[in-house]
């Protein structure tokens, strides 16, 4: 039975209600731990003196199957990424990726798909290793330089929302300009930032 057919134009049942409600509170109560696993390449592999890139590790407690599909699957994507696709990102082919906040989809080739061991497409490369009964998430991101910090930042929040997605707690997508007004942020931007000696 499909109570939200019932309800009349712009309700919300309950449960979803109820629902949205959680994933508010489990947000103001998410706090980010300290700026960690990230390093960046700062010359010498890029030809756009640029662009640095970020290289961003993470140990998840989860399969890399199961990492794999968050990475790849658009319905995965739209609850912890800070873009959307329009199609799945594990076959090699061209595709609409649009980061939150922008407009205009960027067209996106995806030129590597070994599931679940690695994915490449435009400027970004993940790494899955299976590692300890989970995985080791390594993503590879090229940045420009002046807003490394900030890339670091947002992508450690992104995979501690990851992380509560795939342990069947989630929180939520904090990303675009909500990431920047969230509580933990600036913290982390600041400590990536000194990390990385770019102020």
């Amino acid at each position: 039975m499909l109570l939200s057919a019932t309800l009349p134009h712009g309700s919300i049942d309950t449960n979803e209600k109820e629902a949205v409600e959680k994933k508010m509170t489990d947000h103001e109560q998410y706090t980010p731990g300290p700026a960690s696993g990230a390093q960046v390449i700062k010359d010498g592999v890029q030809k756009d003196k640029d662009k640095w890139t970020l290289i961003l590790v993470r140990e998840l407690r989860h399969s890399p199957e199961k990492v794999w599909q968050a990475l790849t699957d658009p319905a995965h994507l739209r609850e912890w990424a800070p873009f959307e696709t329009d199609g799945n990102l594990g076959t090699v082919g061209t595709l609409k990726l649009t980061w939150v906040g922008t407009p205009t989809p960027l067209e996106t080739t995806v030129t590597r798909a070994d599931a679940p061991k690695l994915l490449e497409y435009n400027d970004t490369r993940w790494e899955l290793e299976a590692y300890s009964g989970g995985t080791r998430l390594t993503l590879w991101h090229s940045i420009d330089r002046r807003f490394i910090s900030w890339g670091a930042a947002g992508w450690h929040i992104a995979f501690d929302v990851l992380d509560r997605l795939l342990s069947g707690t989630p929180i939520g997508r904090i990303t675009g300009g909500d990431v920047m007004k969230f509580d933990g942020w600036q913290r982390l931007r600041a400590e990536y930032a000194k990390q990385f000696a770019t102020e």
